[in-house]
């Protein structure tokens, strides 16, 4: 498919050695704060934002979030609206499409609804698509992994499909540049591992080459040869992981034999997924290194969980000497978590309190998943409001916030509650600009 339009993400990376830009960064949240923390900082950065949305988490059913592809499009513009964030500069993908959502069904079933995904987030507009098909499927072998013609041919068929959607969004949207793709999946599923490791294995020049050769084939068996030129990422495991408890940290000197693959396929770079927590400087290694695409998601809620619980401390001493009926967030946001299990229990185990501090500090931050149920927006919304209604002591902010404290007292940063929220995300995000502008 030819279009006369760019997509800005391939120009970025394809200048990203002697632009600003050495790669690029993806926040993957549908929650409005982070993203009000990731416009903002690119807005004073002036650069690009790109936002992803998960399968399970936006999807032709709503996903856990409720918000269907077109939905969440029109909840990232309104944003960016209210934010004077310029629409040329939000970019929005999707991440892990494939029958991640339905796994449990047999394959002509799970592709099926897959097909349906991967058409909805074209139709919507997002204009970088992740293809995942590596999870099995109810009729797949399950005591062994896909090989790596399987994934590519359901690959191929998901990326036809998605290439017919934006011939017929085209219609409407001629200004709009075709998709560009990213295909493979060497890591775990979205939210980072299950288990707490000392160690990842790091996916081999072999398989590496094996994966981009069986999806060429599948493509060309298509004709998705234009398709294929898109193609500007592989996944790959380049050794980062985190869990509960532990983060394993990039080591360049491990990932170097991988790393040579990018020099026999120029255009081509890594994405890498569970970078979450990584050091700054581990981060820019990455970057220069090739893995140019950062996604990262749990880390920013893990920093607003932050911001909320630093906010609610200050709300605990300021309710000694003002009268005001308290938020009661972290009581409310626990209660929550444990009339609905569903997002957690499998994940955290051990003794009940070794559950309930994983609840609340886990790495894997499963509380993101209940800060959309309305008894927890209103302890949110109840909080914010209590401390801007009296006032937020520049002392408490001081012992709480030191980071924002300082901001405020250059005059960097408002002291309302809400802003001071969104810049303790912003802290996270700073460490992967630092990581992809060469100024950062």
């Amino acid at each position: 498919m030819k279009t006369n339009t760019q997509n800005p993400i391939s120009v970025l990376l394809h200048n990203r050695e002697s632009a600003r830009e050495k790669g690029i960064y993806s926040c993957c949240s549908a929650n409005a704060y982070v993203i009000r923390a990731a416009l903002r900082r690119a807005k004073a950065e002036k650069t690009v934002v790109l936002v992803e949305a998960t399968a399970n988490q936006v999807n032709q059913n709503g996903g856990y979030t409720g918000m269907t592809p077109k939905d969440f499009r029109h909840f990232l513009n309104q944003i960016a609206t209210e934010e004077g964030f310029p629409a040329n500069r939000l970019l929005c993908g999707g991440d892990h499409l494939g029958p991640l959502t339905w796994q449990n069904l047999p394959e002509m079933q799970a592709m099926a609804n897959a097909e349906e995904l991967i058409r909805s987030y074209v139709l919507a507009g997002f204009s970088k698509i992740h293809i995942d098909t590596s999870m099995r499927v109810a009729d797949d072998a399950q005591d062994q992994r896909l090989s790596d013609a399987v994934i590519a041919r359901r690959g191929a068929r998901l990326c036809q499909v998605a290439e017919d959607a934006f011939v017929q969004y085209s219609k409407d949207h001629p200004e709009a540049p075709a998709p560009v793709y990213v295909i493979g999946s060497e890591v775990p599923i979205p939210g980072g591992a299950q288990e707490n490791e000392d160690s990842v294995t790091v996916t081999s020049p072999e398989d590496c080459e094996a994966t981009l050769e069986e999806f060429r084939r599948a493509f060309a068996a298509l004709g998705l040869e234009d398709a294929w030129s898109r193609v500007i990422a592989v996944v790959v495991q380049p050794g980062v992981e985190f869990a509960d408890e532990s983060v394993i940290e990039y080591d360049r000197t491990t990932a170097k034999a991988l790393m040579g693959c990018l020099e026999h396929h120029p255009g081509l770079v890594f994405e890498g997924h569970s970078t979450d927590y990584q050091p700054k400087e581990c981060l820019r290694e990455m970057v220069e290194d090739g893995i140019a695409i950062l996604k990262v998601g749990p880390a920013l809620t893990f920093a607003l969980r932050e911001g909320l619980f630093a906010l609610e401390q200050i709300e605990h001493e300021l309710y000694g000497v003002n009268d005001f009926p308290c938020s009661h967030f972290r009581e409310v946001l626990e209660q929550v978590m444990l009339e609905d299990q569903s997002q957690w229990a499998k994940y955290y185990h051990g003794s009940m309190p070794q559950k309930r501090y994983a609840r609340a500090f886990s790495y894997s931050d499963r509380a993101r998943y209940y800060l959309t149920n309305l008894k927890v927006v209103a302890a949110v919304q109840t909080l914010l409001a209590n401390l801007d209604n009296v006032g937020i002591p520049m002392a408490l902010l001081s012992q709480y916030l030191p980071v924002q404290y300082a901001r405020i007292h250059s005059g960097r940063l408002p002291l309302r509650a809400a802003d001071i929220l969104i810049d303790r995300v912003g802290d996270c995000i700073d460490d992967y600009l630092y990581a992809v502008l060469a100024d950062g």
